[in-house]
């Protein structure tokens, strides 16, 4: 952002898409890193409906934005929007920031990159992940240095799962509402299910993470303040997140 706040024919526009994009306060801090480095770049938020996602990145093309960063709840809905993407991306289903060229789309994935950072400032190793969706997938993509340990409630998606991240000797475990479950082994935990509850939990690690921000229910964290845990979110990682954005966004080229 510039000293006035004012947006010029220069000034490089991006969005930051949600559902209730205008109650972070992601794209304040982003901003106030812009005007700190004297960078000509404004991120706005921009709250969107999950049925109007297509229109909004098909008007994007042809917009003056050039690009934009997906919460959490859209990550997976906005890959079949995208002209090209990262690897990455391809493999995990999920995309996060996109960067527009010419009158295309580029999609790629920064948040599970500052995920696995935390964890390893934290002298986190052994980790047990709930769920397998396109967060647990990209997560396991980049989890070298982890030990990890898989829980679902259906072995055979779970064992599936694990083929498609090519993990020849993972260890897979089920979970569900009539088992009880000890997870304080674990240095921490990763939610990345759909489950609604986590009772058959008896016991926590120190930290529970999951990437849902403030707007969405977190059984986890339900659970966590049941049974002590320290519950890390999305919201709580906005200052690593709004950084990594930041390095991001600089050193794309328009």
């Amino acid at each position: 952002m510039n000293n006035e706040n004012q947006i010029s024919k220069q000034t490089k526009l991006f969005g930051y898409i949600g559902e209730h994009a205008g109650n972070s306060s992601f794209s304040a801090k982003l901003n106030k890193t812009f005007k700190q480095n004297s960078d000509d770049t404004m991120i706005i938020p921009m709250n969107i409906r999950a049925d109007d996602l297509y229109f909004t990145f098909s008007n994007m093309k042809k917009s003056h934005v050039n690009g934009a960063v997906i919460s959490s709840e859209y990550v997976a809905d906005v890959v079949d929007t995208l002209d090209d993407a990262s690897s990455l991306v391809k493999r995990s289903g999920m995309c996060d920031i996109i960067y527009k060229e010419g009158e295309t789309l580029r999609g790629d994935i920064f948040s599970i990159r500052v995920l696995t950072e935390k964890l390893k400032d934290m002298f986190i190793s052994k980790i047990a992940i709930i769920g397998i969706n396109h967060y647990a997938k990209a997560f396991s993509f980049l989890a070298c240095g982890f030990h990890l340990s898989y829980f679902h409630d259906n072995l055979e998606e779970l064992m599936r799962f694990t083929k498609d991240v090519e993990l020849s000797k993972a260890d897979i475990n089920r979970i569900a509402e009539d088992m009880h479950v000890d997870l304080s082994a674990y240095d921490a935990v990763l939610d990345f299910s759909d489950m609604g509850a986590l009772s058959m939990v008896d016991r926590l690690p120190k930290f529970a993470f999951d990437m849902k921000n403030k707007k969405q229910f977190s059984p986890l964290k339900q659970r966590a303040l049941e049974l002590g845990s320290e519950y890390i979110a999305y919201d709580d990682m906005l200052e690593d997140l709004t950084q990594k954005a930041y390095s991001e966004i600089t050193r794309f080229k328009i």
